[in-house]
């Protein structure tokens, strides 16, 4: 019985990022469990790559190709989804990211940058599909943080305090949406992810980050998916304003970027 607490049948889901990496993983684990998918990323072609996948498992897979850092063409992304499904149940917010970058190279507008590409976005999402999601019972929204937002590291300051502000937009907005829509985060480490591949391709950098790790291990995308499943499905009903680290066990960074103490010159 409890296997059945994972089940989507017939409930709507969007996946933003979902081209690749955490997001093509979660928008196949949802669509495994019985939920129809809407994939929005910016690259159309990994997209359909994607939606072939998702209708292999015998579920309806709508293809939105946008530039997912205007907050107009995100919050659009809810509308498309019941247009074309007829409802909507669950959010994922993956899209984000940004470069590590040092100190005195990260500009305002790199911060600002940082905070729009993360939380703006998942914010301008969430709220446009907020009537749709009350319209249901069981409504979810989870979103992808990082370990960086609870970590200290030289080089990841846009980063991480976007990936900080997330989560605690995460607890706030549980709050505001509670008790008819749950909303969580996961706080992932490192992920074998198109992202890693300048590090995974490294033999000595991904030894470096695998003796860094408890787990001695690089997570996969399905290690993320499976707690995406998790959150968004009943299995997780009792969840909300949680921040789940799926990190492998780390407490600090487990790759040292080797940037060194800022010179006196400056």
């Amino acid at each position: 019985m409890v296997l059945e607490k994972f089940r989507l049948d017939g409930r709507v889901a969007i996946v933003t990022g979902a081209g690749r990496g955490i997001g093509a993983a979660s928008a196949l684990a949802l669509a495994e469990a019985g939920a129809d998918v809407v994939l929005a990323a910016r690259t159309e072609e990994q997209l359909r790559e994607v939606a072939e996948q998702v209708e292999g498992m015998g579920r309806k897979a709508v293809v939105v190709s946008a530039d997912l850092s205007d907050l107009d063409q995100v919050a659009a992304v809810a509308q498309t989804a019941v247009d074309a499904l007829g409802r909507l149940d669950v959010i994922v917010n993956n899209v984000g990211g940004a470069m590590p970058r040092e100190f005195v190279k990260t500009n305002v507008a790199a911060l600002e940058d940082a905070f729009h590409f993360n939380v703006s976005t998942a914010h301008a999402l969430t709220r446009a599909a907020l009537p749709h999601l009350l319209a249901n019972e069981g409504a979810a929204v989870v979103n992808i943080s990082s370990v960086m937002g609870r970590v200290s590291g030289r080089g990841y300051l846009a980063y991480g305090t976007a990936k900080a502000a997330l989560a605690h937009w995460t607890r706030l907005a549980a709050r505001d949406l509670s008790p008819r829509v749950r909303v969580n985060a996961i706080a992932v480490g490192s992920v074998a992810t198109s992202a890693l591949e300048l590090v995974t391709g490294d033999e000595g950098l991904t030894a470096q980050m695998e003796s860094n790790t408890p787990l001695r291990r690089i997570g996969e995308p399905e290690d993320i998916a499976a707690t995406v499943l998790f959150l968004a499905s009943p299995a997780g009903a009792y969840l909300t304003g949680k921040v789940l680290e799926a990190d492998g066990g780390i407490d600090q960074p487990n790759l040292d970027m080797g940037l060194p103490d800022l010179g006196a010159e400056l």
